[in-house]
C-alpha cells in the first residue's frame, strides 16, 4: 500500500505531496515518507523547491487540523482513550508550561520524536485556532521548505546527509527554536517588570 501511495503522490507532484502529508499528519503514519519523497522531487526538479516544500508544508497543516479540531472536541476524555495517563499529565504540564513552543519543536523533528500526541495535546489544552496554525506552520514550514530549500542547493547530498545525521539536525533545529523562545520569553518577562 505505501509503495502505491508512494506513486501515486509521484505522479502527483505537489498536489501528491499535500495528500502524503495530510495523510501522515492525520490518520496514517508514513514517517519519513514526505521528506525523503519531497527531496527526491525536488532534486528531479530543483526549481520547484518552493512549491513541493509548500505542498508538503499545507497538506500537514490540514491533517493537524483535523486530529486538533477532534482532540478539541472530544476533550481530554479523547486523549485518555489514545495515551496513557503518565503521558497524558505530562503533556498537559509541557503545554501549560511552555504553550506555543511544545508545539513548534516536535513539528520540526522526525521520527522517532512523537508529533501527533502534543497536536491532540493542543486541541484538548484548548490552544486558540490562529496559535495552533501558526505554530504548526513555522514548525513544519522549517522543516519541509528547509529541506527542500537543501535539496534544491545540494542535491542528493541532503538525502545521504539527512539519513546519517538526522538526530544532529533535530538537535540544532531544536536548540535554535528553544533559544528563541527562551529569548522571547525573557523579553515579555522583562518587559512585564517596567
Amino acid at each position: 500500500m505505501l509503495r502505491r501511495l508512494e506513486a501515486f503522490a509521484l505522479g502527483l507532484g505537489g498536489p501528491g505531496l499535500f495528500l502524503l502529508a495530510f495523510l501522515d499528519s492525520s490518520f496514517l503514519a508514513l514517517p519519513e515518507v514526505v521528506d525523503i519523497l519531497m527531496v527526491w522531487m525536488v532534486i528531479e526538479h530543483p526549481e520547484r523547491w518552493l512549491w513541493y516544500g509548500s505542498m508538503a508544508t499545507i497538506g500537514s497543516m490540514a491533517g493537524c487540523y483535523v486530529l486538533y479540531d477532534l482532540a478539541r472536541r472530544g476533550g481530554e476524555a479523547f486523549l485518555r482513550k489514545r495515551l496513557s495517563e503518565r503521558h497524558v499529565t505530562r503533556g498537559m504540564q509541557v503545554f501549560a508550561r511552555y504553550g506555543t513552543l511544545a508545539l513548534i519543536v516536535p513539528s520540526i523533528t522526525p521520527p522517532p520524536m512523537p508529533f501527533k500526541p502534543f497536536v491532540l495535546m493542543a486541541g484538548v489544552a484548548g490552544m486558540p485556532r490562529a496559535r495552533f496554525l501558526g505554530a504548526i506552520t513555522i514548525g513544519r514550514g522549517l522543516r519541509y521548505i528547509g529541506e527542500a530549500l537543501l535539496a534544491a542547493l545540494y542535491g542528493q547530498a541532503v538525502l545521504t546527509y539527512i539519513h546519517q545525521n538526522a538526530g544532529r539536525v533535530t538537535l540544532y533545529a531544536a536548540g535554535l527554536v528553544l533559544a528563541a523562545g527562551a529569548a522571547y520569553y525573557g523579553y515579555r518577562a522583562l518587559s512585564r517588570r517596567r
